[in-house]
């Protein structure tokens, strides 16, 4: 094939004979993109009506219930009515660059896509680097944040605009640092590869390898909301202080384009952890049929992703805002010392365990189950302290 493409670009007739096998692959190309966007897009505004429900179950009211059963539609209603809007472009902003800062947060939030493992087949580009591209690309997100605070010509946009920048690019570092504890231990970068080094037991997955990975993998997570601008620390839009941050002078589709990737994101940021430290889509073999395999993990892949972003709405409901002076300190004086002791603890544990040990794992399972009863308990505890009680009959 290569050397097909050689003969053809030293004879000059690349343009009038295009090779076949490079259309296919466009086509394919192409295809896959429209596949892709059809599904990131509506989840990204399931998650709306999702998150708002759970919000109100926290703080004992209704939330929508109004379009749809149960308000399902709402996430619709809410769509048309921003189609619906006027787009309005400030008279003194940098009109290319203002149009232009939405979309490559939406491009931030799709590419990622491209690399994500559904299953062991249902990828569309099992890159040897697939990690890397995945960090990379959602790096965009800073871009068109900070650029369109710029091109609002609006002190609170630029203000958000900032405020985000320094935020995301603050919290890369312990993010990257705590995704190099799973790549010593496989020594590969391919999203793949990383499953695959797993099983499909807890015992197994890299959470519970080791004390520096558990670390990592809780310093993954909350690098994830900081950089996706999730309570608490929604501080480039926070709306007691900046009216809407970076997207104050935006309408229409293109506002609904910015919190649109905040809540894709979520995914994004979600499933590179169950990835990373949660086994993926391992599912134990029961079915000779790979069909019925690939689906049995792309629920399982799906289950984990979807849990972690509903524990991302927990948060959101229940922490307050953090100042931005604890935001950055919590990066720079805790989390990045933290992620480079967890890389280098990682590091030799791998020389002396090279292959796992199997005591530390269940050790560390069964720190992690006992935690995770007590912290259910209290919340089933508390949770009946505050239900209502519901009077049938009342007297007055």
């Amino acid at each position: 094939m290569q050397a097909w493409l050689n003969s053809l670009m030293a004879r000059g007739d690349f343009g009038s004979h295009p090779p076949v096998m490079l259309i296919y692959a466009i086509g394919i190309t192409i295809f896959c993109a429209i596949v892709l966007f059809a599904i990131a897009v509506p989840f990204a505004s399931v998650v709306t009506w999702v998150e708002r429900r759970v919000w109100a179950r926290i703080q004992s009211r209704i939330g929508p219930n109004r379009v749809g059963p149960n308000g399902f539609l709402q996430w619709l209603a809410d769509g048309i009515k921003h189609v619906c809007k006027e787009d309005l472009v400030p008279t003194e902003a940098d009109r290319r660059l203002f149009k232009l800062a939405p979309y490559l947060v939406v491009l931030a939030f799709i590419l990622p896509w491209a690399v994500m493992p559904f299953s062991s087949a249902l990828i569309l580009a099992d890159l040897n680097v697939g990690i890397l591209y995945m960090t990379a690309v959602t790096a965009l997100t800073v871009v068109g944040v900070l650029m369109a605070g710029w091109a609002s010509n609006n002190k609170w946009s630029l203000i958000g605009g900032i405020r985000s920048a320094a935020q995301i690019i603050s919290y890369e570092i312990p993010a990257g640092l705590s995704i190099f504890p799973v790549v010593l231990i496989t020594g590969t970068l391919s999203m793949q590869g990383i499953i695959l080094a797993q099983g499909w037991s807890p015992d197994r997955w890299f959470m519970f390898a080791n004390p520096f990975c558990f670390i990592a993998a809780l310093i993954l997570f909350i690098s994830g909301l900081a950089e996706n601008n999730r309570t608490p620390f929604d501080l480039p839009e926070a709306e007691s202080e900046l009216v809407a941050g970076f997207a104050t002078e935006y309408s229409s589709m293109r506002y609904l384009f910015f919190f649109m990737a905040e809540w894709g994101n979520m995914f994004v940021s979600s499933a590179i952890i169950a990835t990373l430290y949660m086994g993926g889509w391992q599912f134990p073999h029961l079915s000779s049929n790979p069909i019925a395999m690939n689906v049995l993990q792309f629920i399982t892949f799906n289950v984990k992703v979807l849990f972690l972003v509903l524990v991302s709405m927990w948060v959101r409901g229940t922490l307050p805002r953090v100042r931005i002076d604890q935001m950055m300190s919590l990066c720079w004086k805790y989390l990045v010392p933290i992620s480079f002791i967890d890389m280098i603890g990682t590091a030799v544990w791998v020389a002396f365990w090279p292959y796992g040990n199997p005591l530390a794992s269940w050790i560390m399972l069964a720190l992690g189950a006992a935690a995770a009863l007590l912290f259910v308990s209290r919340v089933v505890h508390y949770t009946r302290q505050s239900r209502m009680q519901l009077y049938l009959h009342p007297t007055i």
